[in-house]
């Protein structure tokens, strides 16, 4: 299934931050964020990029029975507008799962992780962290799914990380627990733990880290390490 998770202004804004990313990059200013995950600098900025292009391929997984469809062709939520794939409408939720927003942010935490065993636990307790607040302020959305707040899984995660990181053995590896933590609690708090209400939102296609995640996952593959 091909639909973009958000509106083409949005795509726009995300494709500079990925040109400001590269400027960057050559100039040395991020080779080390992106060298203490255990990433090349330039297979990072890959994987941000095969993320950001991923997000228009959903994989369907499962079909919901849901009530009245619901035909609005644009939503809003938390300011950002999204496009409601109105063309997979049919008479059921199609539940999927986004290539960017959740496999290429698990290939790569699982890659991480192989490098940085030490950040499993912290990893994973700030995993539980994320997905609380996230859960906390994710909310259901007519015709869309789960949508959040696009900058509270990135801080979150860097907040959580540094405390985690500074109980766990100082600050080495607080970029890997950023960036794993963030990713995996925002598809826990956000997606995963609000399945059951997808039967009363009438969305032709509810996808795990697509429209509504997609978002706060990118940037928590960005800010995140950034910020920690």
């Amino acid at each position: 299934m091909f639909f973009g998770p958000f509106l083409a202004f949005y795509a726009i804004l995300f494709f500079a931050l990925l040109a400001g990313l590269f400027v960057m990059l050559e100039i040395g200013l991020i080779n080390y964020a992106f060298g203490a995950l255990g990433l090349p600098p330039e297979l990072a900025l890959i994987a941000l990029m095969t993320s950001l292009i991923g997000s228009y391929i959903n994989i369907p997984i499962a079909e919901i029975e849901s009530g009245e469809p619901y035909l609005a062709e644009i939503v809003s939520a938390f300011g950002i507008r999204y496009r409601v794939p109105l063309r997979y409408a049919r008479g059921a939720t199609t539940l999927a799962i986004n290539v960017g927003g959740a496999i290429v942010p698990i290939l790569i935490s699982i890659y991480v992780l192989s490098h940085q065993p030490a950040a499993i636990l912290p990893g994973s307790l700030t995993a539980v962290v994320v997905a609380l607040v996230v859960h906390r302020w994710a909310r259901p959305v007519r015709g869309l799914g789960i949508a959040i707040p696009m900058f509270i899984p990135p801080i979150a995660a860097a907040v959580t990380a540094s405390v985690m990181a500074g109980l766990f053995g100082g600050p080495r590896h607080v970029d890997a627990i950023a960036y794993v933590g963030g990713v995996i609690g925002t598809l826990v708090g956000a997606d995963i733990a609000n399945l059951g209400k997808l039967r009363e939102l009438g969305a032709p296609v509810a996808s795990i880290g697509g429209a509504g995640t997609f978002d706060g996952v990118f940037l928590t593959g960005i800010v995140a390490v950034l910020l920690a």
